[in-house]
């Protein structure tokens, strides 16, 4: 069994019972006590799980990822999805001014936006590795990589070193992802590893600018990062409902509409 589909059990496991013991752990998937012991050590610093003595219990809202699928291989799924992302990512680039300062989250919209920002002079602030690849090489734009645990699977950094880069940080923008919005407009994510740096880069910036696709309405998380009446600009896509997007703009918020 390979390391990521183990982990993904553990999670599952821990879901189902709330908690569970490294010995019933590794007798249920059939390794040994002592790689239980490392896996639950790397799920803990990664902020899946809470490990205990004797074993891990599962934290409030976490879910389990596809651990067998990296960012790259889930980044699109189809060529409408790419064609969405690319037209959202075109017009969040445009909100862009030259000597900004300006966050890109985590997420798949925002290497995007980063390709469209090359050569600019600007400053990037980001934990998205995909974001930092785009810009790496360009000696134009000012790049901020943000510290923290690296998360390989989703090419991210996250944790309590990541939130404290950010607490002294004042940003212009922050192009934001999420996973779902509800109908209520609560913008919401399903990471609970991610969520407190979304919403450190939140409090960080001047204007929040949120980059959802109607797939995103409702689409799916339980942890709330803001609502749409905190959101200062909203680039979203044609089929997303008007009743939800009005209430961004009823309460002064931008709505743009690719």
């Amino acid at each position: 069994m390979i390391l990521r589909e183990r982990q993904n059990r553990i999670i599952t496991a821990l879901q189902a019972d709330g908690s569970a013991s490294v010995r019933e752990l590794a007798a249920a998937l059939a390794v040994s006590e002592s790689t239980i012991r490392r896996d639950l050590e790397l799920l803990d610093r990664n902020g899946e799980l809470t490990r205990t003595y004797g074993g891990a219990v599962i934290k409030p809202g976490a879910t389990v990822e596809d651990h067998g699928r990296t960012l790259d291989e889930g980044m699109f799924d189809d060529n409408h999805d790419v064609d969405l992302k690319s037209r959202m990512a075109d017009a969040a680039a445009a909100m862009v001014t030259d000597g900004s300062v300006i966050i890109l989250d985590i997420g798949t919209t925002t290497p995007l936006v980063a390709r469209r920002l090359r050569g600019r002079d600007i400053t990037v602030i980001t934990s998205n590795l995909a974001v930092f690849d785009e810009l790496r090489d360009d000696e134009a734009v000012r790049l901020v990589l943000l510290g923290g645990v690296v998360r390989r699977n989703y090419r991210t950094l996250v944790g309590s070193l990541a939130e404290l880069a950010l607490s002294q940080i004042s940003a212009d923008i922050v192009f934001l992802s999420c996973t779902g919005v509800r109908a209520n407009g609560h913008v919401v994510d399903n990471m609970a590893v991610e969520a407190p740096i979304k919403q450190s880069m939140i409090a960080a910036s001047d204007k929040v600018v949120l980059l959802a696709s109607e797939a995103k309405f409702p689409g799916s998380g339980a942890l709330r990062l803001c609502s749409l009446t905190d959101v200062d600009a909203l680039v979203t896509t044609s089929g997303a409902p008007d009743e939800t997007l009005a209430l961004c703009r009823n309460a002064g918020g931008e709505v743009t509409v690719v």
